[in-house]
């Protein structure tokens, strides 16, 4: 399986964001979309600090040089 990038984990998020707001989805089918969402929201959150982490050194290599 092909590693996603972050804007395909939000587009993931956000197609089950609104499978949830569809009125005729059982709980039980609501929670595990709500689970699927939130590790996917982590997954970009985490691909968000990995890049906010590889800016600052490189900004702090830059100035160390």
């Amino acid at each position: 399986m092909a590693k996603e990038d972050f804007e395909t984990k939000l587009e993931n998020a956000k197609a089950i964001l609104e499978k949830l707001m569809n009125p005729e989805v059982t709980l039980s089918e609501s929670v595990k979309a709500y689970e699927k969402g939130m590790k996917e929201l982590n997954d970009a959150q985490k691909m968000l600090e990995e890049a906010q982490l590889k800016v600052t050194q490189m900004q702090s290599s830059k100035v160390d040089s």
